[in-house]
């Protein structure tokens, strides 16, 4: 089955607030308390997909490496529990637990925020700046499941590192690709309440 690519909304784009059930600390958690003195990366992962799997304990050592720095890190599963049971709270906790997630792993149980962040796939990154504003949205490196490139995360440290630095982000910038995040049935595509998605998102973008 073929990777499904980041959306890669306009950068700039404020990052929509949030309070969703942390599965590690099993309290409720928000982006303002979240979110990192210098940038912030909110992450869309799942336990069953494959490309995420791919890259876990890099992105582990990658949180290691900058949250001293004033970076947030914040992981977000919105997979559709009741199809893919792996991905439920109590597996994402077990998962975050054996690894060692230096970051909360928060279950979006009604998938709203991912569609606000319009996340499409697993995994997903969004890097926003000290104002929340969106500045990096793309893949973490170059390698996928089978190609043989190391997995380092550079494209995701060559943005924290502009950030941290005071200098532009690169606004070129590959998009993600992984397992499409999996829709509960009433967003999939081609349903009501999808259309009624994308013409309000139409309608925000026009304003912005």
């Amino acid at each position: 089955m073929a990777a499904t690519p980041s959306t890669m909304p306009a950068l700039g784009m404020s990052a929509p607030d949030f309070e969703l059930f942390d599965t590690l600390t099993e309290r409720a958690r928000c982006l303002e308390h979240l979110k990192g003195v210098r940038a912030t990366v909110v992450m869309f992962l799942s336990n069953h997909c494959s490309y995420v799997r791919h890259l876990q304990e890099a992105l582990v050592k990658l949180a290691l490496d900058y949250r001293g720095k004033g970076v947030g890190f914040i992981a977000v599963c919105s997979s559709d529990a009741e199809t893919y049971p792996e991905d439920s709270p109590d597996r994402m906790r077990v998962v975050g637990q054996r690894l060692g997630f230096p970051f909360p792993y928060l279950c979006d149980e009604t998938q709203a925020v991912a569609r606000a962040y319009e996340a499409a796939c697993t995994p997903d990154f969004f890097v926003f700046d000290t104002q929340l504003r969106l500045a990096y949205r793309g893949q973490f490196d170059d390698s996928r499941p089978g190609n043989g490139v190391p997995v380092t995360g550079r494209d995701l440290r060559v943005a924290l590192n502009a950030l941290l630095a005071g200098t532009p982000v690169s606004g070129e910038q590959k998009p993600s690709s992984g397992g499409a995040i999996k829709w509960r049935e009433e967003w999939l595509p081609g349903s009501e309440a999808q259309a009624a998605l994308m013409r309000e998102q139409r309608l925000a973008a026009s304003i912005r």
